[in-house]
């Protein structure tokens, strides 16, 4: 890990900021520039990865394609000492995640209005053809001006793109927390796999806590598959059902039971009276719906992952012991 005062490429490091998946990321200073800018660099384990350099080109592509207020831009990306790395600009803030552990639950008006941001930088990605895939607080950013922004976009879906396999990586994209069922079973996702994800935080943003919990990610994973959905105004007197059902809308199992696309969600947000609440009374238990991932071909290769996954942690386990 680079340390504070390093310089790297024409860069001087400034702060490390966070540790992702496979990267680094720091806060540094652009010699040529003059400005504070954001360094993504792989960590130790993804160098010499080729599919490293192709996921932060992918990065680049999709984030200056995308011009929203809600959007992180990149600004370039490069090579040092046969380190790719990535460079995008500096947001000043506080993680969303920071804001759930200092006020959550929040006030509902406040929640949704700064879900419906987030919904609108999301649309305008899914009219350009790109699907974040890895949405969570961790991934936002709250400006002073409580503008949020979204970051990470190295687990992006775009038109087009090929599966890309990434060495010391999981072949399921996504956070467990925040995982649409179809990213469990091992599907790429649409649109409205980052609706689920949405619902997932605003469901966190009322409430402090998250609908689908467990011991570990396995525990987690098969409650988003198989949990009831709870019900939030029948949980929280300031929660009214037309708020319950856009959360329960949302984070439907099955994604032809969600908001087609993020602009209707957002059109039932700018509308949130006139939701229609039926959903509340025959669409949060387990089973209400003929999810697709219950269809044969499909049961047989998420079983098969499952036991898969099984047998490398009771091997991880055994192993352990030996030692």
């Amino acid at each position: 890990m680079l340390q504070i005062s390093d310089q790297f490429d024409h860069f001087q490091i400034r702060e490390h900021l966070a540790k992702g998946g496979m990267s680094d990321i720091y806060r540094a200073y652009d010699l040529l520039s003059g400005k504070d800018v954001v360094l993504k660099i792989p960590d130790r384990m993804s160098i010499g990865d080729p599919a490293q350099y192709e996921r932060f080109q992918r990065e680049l592509e999709v984030m200056r394609t995308l011009n929203h207020p809600a959007i992180q831009k990149g600004l370039g990306s490069g090579k040092f000492n046969n380190t790719p790395y990535l460079v995008t600009e500096l947001i000043e803030g506080e993680s969303m995640r920071e804001l759930i552990h200092k006020k959550a639950p929040l006030d509902p008006e406040e929640a949704i209005e700064l879900i419906r941001k987030v919904a609108d930088g999301l649309a305008h990605c899914h009219e350009h053809g790109i699907i974040h895939r890895d949405l969570k607080p961790e991934n936002i950013l709250i400006t002073s001006e409580g503008q949020p922004v979204i970051l990470d976009f190295g687990l992006t879906l775009t038109k087009g793109s090929h599966r890309v396999t990434y060495a010391n990586f999981s072949g399921a994209a996504g956070t467990p927390d925040y995982m649409a069922p179809e990213q469990i079973e091992g599907h790429r996702g649409d649109q409205r796999t980052d609706i689920y994800a949405l619902g997932i935080i605003l469901f966190e943003l009322l409430t402090g806590r998250l609908p689908f919990g467990g011991d570990n990610n396995m525990a987690v994973m098969a409650q988003h598959l198989q949990g009831a959905i709870p019900r939030l105004d029948k949980e929280q007197e300031n929660i009214s059902p037309q708020a319950a059902a856009l959360v329960a809308k949302s984070i439907q199992r099955n994604p032809n039971d969600r908001y087609k696309d993020m602009r209707a969600m957002i059109s039932e947000i700018d509308n949130l009276q006139a939701i229609d609440v039926s959903i509340l009374e025959h669409g949060t238990g387990p089973g209400t719906a003929a999810p697709f991932w219950k269809k044969p071909v499909v049961v047989s290769v998420g079983t098969a992952i499952i036991i898969l996954v099984t047998i490398i942690f009771l091997a991880l386990i055994l192993q352990s012991f030996h030692h």
